[in-house]
């Protein structure tokens, strides 16, 4: 499945670092916002996995770092509860803001309660799913031992160490903990929702799930993970919650964007600003939404490809389309086409822009046939257009556009090989 960067400023000015699984060979028939387990990240392995498995069955998934952790920014000492609760909501609306606003939120553990504080407040949310959640947020400060809780309480903050890896706490975090009232909140979700549990679990025992099911209304469900651990590090148990979430929430989540709707404009590509970072834009085109964006070096979130980055993509496209073409007019036995594109800029060079293009091969082709398809990607479309020239037209907005039709390039590919 396409797995892309999508960065996002935080409700704190940080840059808070995401990805987006998108799933493959169509438009996502909803989007999910998945959270973390406690000094977990994106990268946990019931994060990917669910949200990879999810993308599998048509739920594209953000996956993100909350504030100090993975490659997101800010101080995690200076964390609270009530910031990981702004942090959801802040990816809730750089979701929105690029055309893929959530309707399920998932959380495990910690993030599962972090879900369960935030989806109330949530537009647009309509189901809810928490894997190995506690109930009772305080119960996080068990992880700490009894030491680690004193020297926190009596100096303001103290080293513990989690999964082996040490982690400053301080008090304002205990406190937060000690303020949040998550039996209201969850009496008051408006939600549907999805508990999954494993009995064995011993990091947050089960009885923490008969408490949220108590709290909750209906619609709510449970089911058991069975044999499950606590951080679902088993690739089976992953791909089987996802498989239950995908299956419950598919009678509250909304329809599939008609293909219609879409591809209003068929040959128009709209661009957009979001209002994220310096640079970052919404792209609809063919049918799919995406972002693009420039790099953190330059100043953007690093959250899309980049504008020439886009045009090499054009080019690789093209190329791949017209070998594929080619092949199978000619009745070779090609496999696959893999192409790789850079562009670089010279002012000593001229033209100054450089597209290189390294193509990939593979298939039971002959030395002659791989010769003869490598000077046909020379004649792809795209290729010619770049070193043919072309003209800009700039109308204001309301102006006539005129696509190509998509019927010109076919034809053009075809006419690329039969003048082979």
């Amino acid at each position: 499945m396409p797995t892309e960067p999508f960065d996002f400023t935080g409700a704190d000015g940080q840059r808070l670092s995401g990805r987006l699984e998108r799933p493959e060979g169509g438009p996502a028939r909803a989007w999910a916002l998945f959270a973390h387990c406690f000094t977990c990240s994106k990268t946990s392995v019931a994060a990917s996995r669910i949200s990879r498995a999810l993308a599998a069955l048509g739920v594209g998934v953000l996956r993100f770092d909350f504030t100090g952790l993975g490659e997101s920014e800010g101080e995690f000492a200076a964390s609270t509860f009530s910031g990981s609760v702004r942090d959801l909501h802040a990816a809730r609306d750089a979701m929105a803001a690029a055309g893929t606003p959530p309707s399920l939120l998932i959380g495990h553990s910690l993030g599962g309660a972090a879900v369960l504080a935030a989806a109330g407040d949530m537009a647009g949310v309509a189901a809810v799913a928490t894997l190995a959640a506690p109930f009772d947020v305080q119960q996080v400060t068990e992880l700490f031992g009894a030491d680690g809780l004193q020297a926190i309480e009596e100096t303001g903050e103290a080293e513990v160490r989690l999964d082996g890896r040490p982690f400053m706490v301080r008090k304002a975090f205990i406190d937060d903990l000690r303020a949040q009232d998550q039996a209201e909140r969850i009496g008051h979700l408006r939600r549907a929702l999805l508990i999954l549990h494993a009995p064995i679990d011993r990091t947050v025992d089960v009885e923490n799930a008969t408490r949220i099911f108590m709290a909750a209304r209906h619609p709510k469900s449970f089911v058991s993970l069975d044999h499950a651990d606590h951080l679902l590090t088993r690739p089976a148990d992953a791909a089987y919650a996802a498989g239950v979430i995908a299956a419950w929430a598919s009678r509250y989540l909304p329809d599939a964007p008609a293909a219609a709707a879409a591809a209003a404009d068929p040959g128009v590509v709209e661009v957009e600003t979001t209002g994220a970072g310096k640079f970052q834009v919404r792209v609809k085109a063919g049918g799919a939404t995406f972002l693009a964006d420039e790099p953190v070096s330059m100043g953007g979130l690093a959250s899309g490809p980049t504008p020439y980055e886009l045009f090499s993509a054009g080019l690789g496209a093209c190329t791949a389309m017209t070998l594929r073409l080619y092949a199978e007019l000619k009745g070779w036995p090609l496999a696959g086409v893999k192409v790789g594109v850079t562009h670089s800029k010279a002012a000593d060079r001229t033209p100054p822009d450089l597209f290189t293009r390294e193509i990939e091969l593979t298939g039971d082709l002959d030395p002659g046939q791989r010769a003869r398809m490598m000077a046909i990607a020379d004649r792809c479309p795209v290729h010619r257009t770049i070193e043919g020239g072309s003209k800009v037209e700039t109308l204001a907005a309301g102006g006539p556009l005129t696509p190509e039709d998509p019927a010109d390039h076919a034809r053009d590919m075809a006419r690329a090989c039969a003048d082979g």
